[in-house]
């Protein structure tokens, strides 16, 4: 749990003080002798107050034991809110119990992303586990004036990002179209938004043959969950579509071993939009929004589709199937088409753990954005930057178009290994009728993250944005 406090009300295990290099003080409530001793001991460590220096002592304040950890981070000059996470989330790793921050310096005064990294540090995925994990941090942040509707906004938007977490982090066996669903349904019913499912015999009848060529091999068969939030003043309704590829084999085309591992990560960009609706429920945005999941298993039987199929999607075009591992754009254009048509969207956002491509092209530290919207691409930039959620625009060149191109249908749903995240999002561009759309594809940062203040698996990342870019 977080809190802001204008004063320390507790008994701490560790009073943190953030500080820059050669601004060390004592704070002004220790007492005359205390603080002089606090002082000695600096002076003959050195504690200057440079990046990741501490500085402990152990004090008798009023009867009590209290232990003050003094944290450096480096020159003001060198500053950046990264450098921030990255030295709050190490030592907040070592410690436990209640823990009071207060910082000696304005520009560190920064609570949104102190919460932000308690979230980090305490999320652990143990159900699976015998003994749990019971450390477990309690955080106070002081300063001056603190306002109850920050509290709830940072605690909202940790619990939704670890909603996220745990729903990417469970295995396929635990997470498939029908149990998803089920989930999807609890948090409506907990966090009030409504939910609709439709399974495949309703989807055939809305011709989302691309959704259902997906997941026919599985025997859980495709759905599409809709989330309905409704809350705006104006005819906006903004439409947020996650990939929720349960498990992929990669189906007849099927993927190495190593490769198939972490497949069921593949369902971030549902467990991402799943973890948006939370928060915007939660926190009662006036927005009107709408997220839908396509939620599919690409599986392998006699009944999986092939290469070479020729299938009729939502809107009438026709796909031309060259390898059946490029499944998620067709799962999405379905979604797309019905967000379009059915739900009258007047924006799209869709996020998806895409392409290999992207990484290749931006590693794991950086979402690739496509757009075709400049104005909604920059409001998506300024959301992603107090977050920390890298993000980098990328073309849509026409060059693209031809790539996926058929001689016998009217799309092929891959042009090939070159350019590779970019005739992905150019099919999905095919299918947005003009729409204002981004596509975020967060392949390279949803999952195993090798960003040193997030542990390992799934990052949650895009959740904090998104609700930041639906915010403004």
């Amino acid at each position: 749990m977080f809190n802001i406090l204008n004063s320390l009300e507790k008994e701490y295990n560790f009073q943190l003080y953030l500080l820059f290099e050669n601004s060390f003080e004592v704070p002004s409530f220790i007492s005359k002798e205390n603080g002089e001793f606090i002082r000695k001991v600096a002076l003959k460590q050195g504690f200057k107050g440079k990046r990741l220096e501490e500085l402990r002592v152990n004090i008798d304040e009023n009867g009590k034991i209290q232990t003050l950890l003094f944290l450096g981070f480096g020159k003001i000059e060198d500053f950046t809110q990264n450098i921030y996470r990255e030295i709050l989330f190490k030592i907040l790793s070592t410690i436990e119990g209640k823990v009071a921050i207060a910082a000696l310096n304005k520009e560190l005064i920064l609570p949104e992303v102190a919460g932000e990294i308690l979230y980090n540090v305490n999320y652990n995925f143990d159900y699976f586990k015998e003994k749990k994990s019971d450390k477990r941090i309690e955080l106070d942040f002081i300063i001056e004036s603190c306002s109850t509707a920050l509290v709830e906004e940072i605690n909202t938007l940790g619990v939704a990002t670890d909603i996220a977490r745990d729903l990417v982090n469970f295995p396929a066996n635990i997470i498939n179209p029908n149990s998803l669903a089920e989930k999807v349904k609890d948090f409506g019913k907990e966090y009030e938004f409504e939910v609709e499912v439709l399974d495949e015999e309703e989807l055939k009848k809305l011709n989302m043959n691309l959704l259902v060529e997906v997941g026919k091999a599985s025997a859980t068969k495709s759905k599409l969950i809709i989330m309905r939030y409704m809350k705006g003043e104006s005819d906006e309704k903004i439409a947020l579509i996650g990939k929720g590829l349960t498990y992929d084999t990669g189906g007849l085309c099927i993927k190495p071993a190593d490769s198939m591992f972490e497949m069921k990560s593949d369902m971030a960009g549902a467990g991402t939009v799943v973890a948006v609706m939370c928060a915007l429920s939660k926190l009662k945005l006036r927005k009107n929004v709408v997220a839908l999941i396509p939620a599919c298993e690409n599986a392998i039987s006699g009944n999986a589709y092939r290469p070479s199929d020729i299938v009729k999607s939502m809107n009438g075009k026709t796909v031309e199937i060259i390898n059946t591992d490029a499944e998620g754009r067709l799962a999405l254009a379905d979604a797309i088409t019905y967000a379009v048509r059915n739900e009258k969207a007047t924006e799209i956002v869709d996020v998806a753990t895409l392409t290999g491509a992207i990484m290749v092209a931006l590693g794991t530290f950086a979402t690739g954005v496509f757009s075709n919207n400049e104005r909604n691409y920059k409001k998506l930039e300024k959301a992603c930057m107090d977050t920390g959620e890298k993000i980098w625009r990328m073309p849509l060149f026409e060059e693209y178009k031809v790539q996926i191109s058929s001689d016998i249908a009217d799309l092929k749903n891959t042009g090939g290994r070159m350019g590779g995240a970019g005739t992905a999002a150019k099919f999905l561009e095919e299918f947005v009728e003009e729409i204002p759309w981004m596509h975020l594809d967060i392949a390279g940062t949803a999952f195993d993250s090798s960003i040193k203040w997030i542990k390992k698996g799934a990052t949650g990342v895009m959740v904090k944005g998104l609700y930041n870019y639906l915010k403004m």
